[in-house]
Order: structure tokens, then sequence, then C-alpha cells
């Protein structure tokens, strides 16, 4: 690979870098002033926990590539597991995801061997 094949790699790098860290550094610095119970971040909360659901509410339902592959009742009962792991975890969203997708990966492997 020459140098030439390595630069819109490093523009891909640069952009990308550029475009979201902006971001992420501006909300620091707002996010330091913000009161943790203030109506502004109540609201961001509920819509990136709304999007996160909409996203995994998708994946569930119509899922594209390999997981339309695994029948709808395996995908909704990992989902469910994830859920009940989630929350006797102690609110841990990385029990929550780690469970779902073992669930899901040993029910897709288990009916799938059958």
């Amino acid at each position: 690979m020459t140098q030439s094949d390595l630069g819109p790699y490093l523009f891909i790098l640069v952009a990308g870098t550029f475009a979201t860290d902006v971001w992420r550094w501006l909300g620091v610095l707002v996010g330091a002033r913000l009161k943790e119970e203030s109506d502004l971040l109540l609201w961001v909360r509920a819509v990136a926990t709304a999007l996160v659901a909409g996203v995994i509410g998708n994946l569930i339902v119509s899922p594209s590539g390999a997981l339309s592959e695994v029948p709808l009742l395996i995908r909704l009962g990992a989902g469910i597991f994830g859920y009940v792991a989630f929350w006797l975890g102690r609110k841990s969203v990385l029990v929550g995801v780690l469970a779902a997708e073992a669930a899901l990966l040993g029910a897709a492997w288990a009916f799938s061997a059958s």
C-alpha cells in the first residue's frame, strides 16, 4: 500500500474526528454546568433512551443480515432475558447486553443444531 492509497483513510479519520469530537467537547463544557435533575437533562435522557429503544426494537422486529435468519421468538426471548438480567444486575447495561447476546447466540445455535 502506497502513501497515496492512505489519503482517503487519513481524510476520513481527520474529518470523522473533527465532526464528532467538537460536539463531544461542547457537551462536556455545557454538561458540566447542568444540574443533574434539570428539565433539559431529563429531556436529553428521555430522547436518548427512546432512540436506543427504537434501535433495539428494530433489531428484534425487522433485522437485516444474519440476524434475520434467527426466528422472531428467539430474538424476543433474548431481548426479554437481557431486560431481566439488566434489572437483576442492578441496572447494569453491560450485564443486560451480554446476557441478551449470550441468550440469542445460545438459542440460535441450539435450534440450528437440531
